[in-house]
Formats: structure tokens, C-alpha cells, sequence
């Protein structure tokens, strides 16, 4: 017996261009008593107006099609009507720099569709992705594009005062970790990032931010001394990431532990390992599902770390933030758009 209701079903719109991968991704969505297929379009053109007509709760995009490219289409839907996107196409293999570029543009998720065909395995994860996508904001300012302008507003920074800054974010990361960092000046203090995504993604992304920001941004490596205006990506594979005193200064810190709440690299790892200097560290939670980093914000709180949270409003997950608000641990919770201003005003020796 089906016992969905028509109003609890996800409602998926299937973009791509080949009639067999429509049929098998219509098939396999419909196995599923509460995912209902609203509509199968050829391309970004027929795809407009089907989401105009049938408003999907979902949509699965590849990225090769013709008269516009999936990525182009998603860029130009999250700017004008941001909705909950999986990206499903051969020319996202994990790592690759479209994955990474579709997850900047504000993709929900990205599954590599196998250059050698569909298959039962992918055609299963994409169920069960299309279904974890619905529960991801539409239509609000966690979805959109981050700004793009060159010109954007930077956050105004003055004299480094030797804080450190330690950055965690999962679902939905990507894009708030790039609206972040293009509002950070050149000199930007030491920022330590731990996103959740697999090794080889990671490597893409540090690549992306290289080539994107004006600072050096680089895979934090074990012995590596943190430098003002250097942002370090955690590389995640079989280590963690932290930091230790080197000095007067600090060092990344390769942490050789199991997954610690389900992610190699883990914020916890991050944040725990610079409890000992916590009165120097700028701790910051992003969108993200689940509760990593909570426990480790508390530490650091406990011991003076300035905790900041972005707020539900603007996350495309509000779910590791929330975790840290409900232990009662931030200073501040904030719109992305400002949480670099407020990192860099605690870390500005004119301010301090």
C-alpha cells in the first residue's frame, strides 16, 4: 500500500538530452513510492518552462546538452529562481572540475553519471539523493549564487593582531566558503578550512579558490607554518587537519584518526586541536548537515575563542550551525554575507 500523499511525494523534473537515460532515471525515481516524475525536458530551453508550469520540488541536471550546457543553466536558475539541484552527468567525475564548479553554482549534490553507462548502483544513489535534496532550501538567499563581482564589498582589515581563523562547513559548503572568502581582503589573516567532501574534490577545490582569490590558498600539509594572507583547505583522505604552536606562530597539523562523526576531514579535529591557543582563534560554522563541530566550538569557546555561526536564513542546511547555537556556544550568528567582516574585525589589532 502506498501511503504517501500526493503533497508529501518529491516532486522531480528530469533535464537531459538522451531518451534512454530519461527513460532509466524515470524508471528508477519511480520505484520509489514517494518520489513522483513530474516532467522529462531535452534541454535548458524546454526545462525553463516546464519548471514555470510544474513547479518540481527537484531537479536532476546533466551537464552536456545542447543549445545551452547544464552548468550554464544552473547558473542563470540559481540566480533567477534557486531551487534544490542534483547534478547527474558524465562529465562530473568526482573531483572533477565541473563537480566542483557545479557545487559552487549552488548544486545540492553532484553523482557521477559512468562514461561506460548507467547503472543499477548510480541509478540508486541518485533515488536516494533526489530524496535528501528536497529537505534543502528553495527560493531563499541559501540557495543563491555567491557574488561574483570583482568589485563586491571587502570586509575592511587593518593590522593583523595574530588571530587564527578556523572554518568548518559541509552541505552546501562550497558556495558559502567562496561567498566568505571573496569578501576577505589579500592580507587576509591565516584561514584553516575543513569542508566535507572526498580527497580528490578537495584537490579541485583548493585549485578553483587559487584561481579565483587573491590570496595564496593551498592543501594544509602536516609542518606547514601558517602565513597572514595564506588560506589552507584540508585535504581530507586518511588524515585529519589541525594546527599546533610552532613557535610564536602556528603549523598545520596532520591528525592520523578514524572518520570522527562520519568525515575524514572532521571540524571537531580542526577546532579540538587548537583548544590549548583558543584565545587566539576565530572559530566559524557554515551550512552544513549534522553536528560536526559543535563539541569543538564549546572547547574553544570555554577556552575565549571568538565563535561565530551563520545564521538559518542564509543556510542551504542549518544544521551544524544550529548545533553549535543550541549548546549556547556563539557569539554571533550572522547572513553569509557577513560573517568576513566580522572575522576580519576580530582579528584586527586596531579593534582588539
Amino acid at each position: 500500500m502506498n501511503l504517501s500523499s500526493p503533497q508529501d511525494k518529491t516532486r522531480v523534473l528530469i533535464v537531459d538530452d538522451q531518451p534512454s537515460v530519461q527513460s532509466l532515471i524515470r524508471h528508477a525515481l519511480s520505484t520509489d513510492p514517494t518520489i513522483e516524475v513530474v516532467g522529462v525536458a531535452n534541454d535548458a530551453y524546454m526545462a525553463r518552462e516546464m519548471i514555470k508550469k510544474l513547479d518540481p520540488d527537484v531537479l536532476t541536471l546533466d551537464v552536456e546538452m545542447p543549445r545551452m550546457s547544464g552548468l550554464d543553466f544552473l547558473e542563470r536558475l540559481m540566480r533567477l529562481r534557486p531551487m534544490p539541484v542534483v547534478m547527474f552527468s558524465s562529465v562530473t567525475q568526482q573531483g572533477s572540475e565541473n563537480a566542483v564548479r557545479a557545487l559552487s553554482l549552488g548544486a545540492v549534490d553532484v553523482l557521477p553519471k559512468p562514461v561506460s553507462g548507467v547503472t543499477a548502483d548510480g541509478l540508486e544513489k541518485l533515488v536516494s539523493r533526489v530524496k535528501t535534496a528536497k529537505r534543502f532550501k528553495r527560493g531563499t538567499d541559501a540557495t543563491q549564487v555567491p557574488d561574483r563581482d570583482e568589485h563586491a564589498p571587502q570586509a575592511e582589515f587593518g593590522r593583523w593582531n595574530g588571530k587564527i581563523v578556523l572554518v568548518g562547513a559541509s552541505t552546501g559548503g562550497v558556495a558559502a566558503v567562496e561567498t566568505v572568502l571573496r569578501r576577505m581582503p589579500r592580507n587576509t589573516p591565516p584561514i584553516v578550512i575543513s569542508q566535507h567532501m572526498p580527497e580528490s574534490f578537495l584537490v579541485s577545490f583548493a585549485r578553483r579558490l587559487d584561481d579565483i582569490l587573491p590570496q595564496i590558498v593551498q592543501l594544509a600539509m602536516d609542518g606547514t607554518t601558517l602565513e597572514q594572507g595564506h588560506i589552507y583547505l584540508a585535504p581530507g583522505g586518511n588524515e585529519h587537519t589541525g594546527i599546533r604552536r610552532a613557535g610564536r606562530g602556528y603549523q598545520i597539523m596532520g591528525i592520523a584518526a578514524p572518520k570522527r562523526n562520519g568525515h575524514i576531514p572532521s571540524v571537531d579535529e580542526l577546532f579540538l586541536s587548537a583548544v590549548d591557543v583558543a584565545e587566539n582563534v576565530v572559530s566559524v560554522l557554515l551550512t552544513g548537515i549534522g553536528k560536526d563541530g559543535a563539541s569543538g566550538m564549546k572547547a574553544l569557546k570555554e577556552r575565549g575563542a571568538y565563535c561565530i555561526g551563520q545564521d538559518e536564513a542564509t543556510s542551504v542546511v542549518y544544521g551544524m550551525p544550529r548545533a553549535a547555537a543550541e549548546l549556547g556556544v556563539l557569539d554571533e550568528q550572522l547572513p553569509l554575507d557577513r560573517v568576513a567582516q566580522s572575522i576580519c574585525a576580530s582579528c584586527d589589532s586596531r579593534r582588539s
